[in-house]
């Protein structure tokens, strides 16, 4: 394979786990980039609040990246984008809805007017040097989503992005399947597909769907009706509002995202609401209960959502009264069935009547299912394929279904993030790995939290700590003061007073004895010092807390 006659796909994030997806696409001296998304952090990443991808290889091939092609608006691919573009302020394209929400990140980190933002409408074409990046419509569960094709001098690529092929599209806009038609017809080198949902047989259902559902909800409803739902499924929320409309309810958002999102929808003609129809949250008060739609955040039963805080009757406005209809639509994000079953069971004992997924039809994924998938393969009939977004699993399946409707398993490949595939008209290949990984986002600080201090964490939150304090006297050789045990989260102090008395007289120990010896050096003592406590407390509790000796000397 020449050194010039090849083309770099490198995914830093999206596969082999679901999120964080970014992938960057390199010929001789361009690289564009797709997408750059976060993920939420697993149960073991205590205090952690976002994960982000390492975009060391892109920081360290900066010159050569012409900028960020976003697919849509949602977090696992736009989320990073505030944190990557102060490393890398490169141009960024996307559609209106996309960008305007890319706009509400960039104003929180007060970098929005040191950013370069370009809307496109699906159909256009980003011409570099080298490389044309083409924006074409598809659907998805949030408004503007696009997928691409990218020209190269040796082939074209087409990366699906998030999508699902529906026929009967909320706004009316069907993905462009003639456009993918026309594009296999003239030969696609390398397609690169969304494997999210490729377990699941048959086709999505469409989005129209859940309006019927709504309607039927709301024809029922005596009360209040507050609908959760995830604050970038536009389509979703105009659904709510027609229902809402057509049973002369008013509309107010709920939550700090929702709000947000809902507005900038309003301002850019993605969301409609008829003057006069859409109510601050504050005004519910001044309309009957049966007159009033809340769309609120909270779908995934977050602790602090405005959802669950009217369910545990935190919120400062609203309140869950008996006769109130609570749709959840949305489904669980694995890891949060815990936090969602909490709060549908909160809101059945405030005498709510609860509506979710298990229940009734109240969400649908945005993802293509088998038979869609298949579609999509034999409209484009690439000569590669490579599956991208999702589990390892998911891949693999892809990579299956791919060789049933014919392709030669040696023109189909797996990778992990990081992992390097190079493709030529004739050849893919695997050559050679890039820096990649999560880079954790904690409070204000990036990638100051690492496996280190997570295990601190997980031994903090397991068995708790252990604090001894203790002052020395190094010419004297003497103990002046102290041993004094300080613990929390280990055992409740005032009834295990005897446990905490044959502490300090072990540390006491412990301390004579290093004196004795003539040990002074503090590191020497402090390691005595754990390690006969720790031993000690194991013995007697079967629990390894975090010791922390504090040797203060005079």
């Amino acid at each position: 394979m020449k050194g010039n006659n090849k083309i770099r796909i490198i995914p830093l994030g999206g596969l082999g786990e679901i999120g964080k997806n970014i992938t960057a696409i390199e010929y001789k001296d361009e690289i564009v980039v797709i997408d750059c998304g976060n993920s939420f952090p697993d149960e073991d990443m205590y205090g952690v609040d976002l994960v982000i991808p390492d975009v060391t290889y892109l920081i360290n091939n900066k010159d050569k990246v012409k900028g960020i092609f976003l697919t849509h608006g949602h977090e696992d691919h736009i989320g990073a984008l505030p944190y990557v573009l102060k490393q890398i302020n490169v141009p960024i394209y996307g559609t209106r809805l996309t960008l305007g929400l890319v706009e509400l990140k960039l104003k929180e980190h007060n970098i929005l007017n040191d950013c370069e933002l370009n809307v496109v409408e699906p159909g256009y074409v980003v011409a570099l040097e080298q490389l044309k990046v083409e924006f074409i419509r598809n659907s998805h569960s949030i408004a503007g989503s696009c997928s691409l094709c990218i020209h190269t001098p040796i082939g074209r690529i087409v990366h699906t992005g998030d999508f699902k092929i529906d026929y009967t599209p909320i706004d009316g806009k069907m993905m462009d399947l003639e456009r993918f038609a026309r594009l296999g017809s003239e030969g696609v080198l390398l397609l690169m597909a969304d494997s999210t949902n490729v377990e699941r047989p048959g086709y999505t259902v469409s989005e129209r769907v859940i309006g019927e559902t709504f309607h039927k909800a709301f024809s029922k409803a005596q009360g209040r009706v507050i609908v959760a739902t995830f604050a970038s499924n536009i389509h979703r929320m105009q659904q709510i509002i027609d229902a809402s409309l057509v049973h002369g309810r008013k509309i107010a958002f709920s939550g700090r995202s929702m709000e947000r999102v809902s507005q900038v929808a309003m301002e850019l003609g993605y969301l409609n609401i008829p003057e006069g129809n859409n109510i601050g949250v504050d005004e519910i008060h001044k309309y009957p209960n049966e007159k009033v739609t809340v769309i609120t955040t909270g779908s995934q039963g977050e602790p602090m959502s405005a959802l669950a805080r009217m369910s545990t009757s935190t919120h400062k406005i609203l309140k869950v009264e008996p006769g109130d209809m609570v749709i959840i639509s949305a489904s669980p994000i694995p890891g949060n069935e815990k936090f969602i079953s909490r709060v549908i069971n909160e809101l059945f004992k405030k005498g709510a009547d609860v509506i979710y997924d298990a229940l009734d039809e109240v969400h649908v994924s945005g993802h293509a299912r088998q038979e869609e998938l298949k579609l999509m393969h034999s409209l484009i009939k690439p000569k590669f394929f490579l599956p991208v977004h999702g589990e390892y699993r998911h891949l693999r399946h892809h990579t299956i279904l791919a060789q049933k409707l014919g392709m030669d398993p040696a023109n189909t490949i797996i990778i992990e993030t990081g992992e390097v595939l190079e493709v030529s008209k004739d050849e893919i290949k695997k050559a050679g790995r890039v820096p990649s990984g999560a880079v954790m986002v904690d409070g204000l600080g990036v990638g100051d939290v690492g496996n280190i201090v997570l295990r601190d964490r997980k031994h903090l939150a397991e068995d708790g700590i252990l604090t001894v304090v203790a002052t020395i006297e190094k010419e004297a050789r003497s103990v002046l003061a102290g041993p004094d045990i300080i613990t929390r989260g280990f055992v409740y102090v005032k009834e295990s007073e005897s446990l905490i008395n044959e502490t300090k007289e072990l540390v006491r120990r412990e301390l004579e004895k290093c004196m004795d010896e003539g040990i002074t050096e503090w590191i020497v003592i402090k390691s005595n010092i754990k390690n006969a406590v720790g031993k000690f407390l194991y013995e007697k509790t079967k629990r390894r807390p975090l010791i922390l000796p504090i040797i203060m000397e005079i």
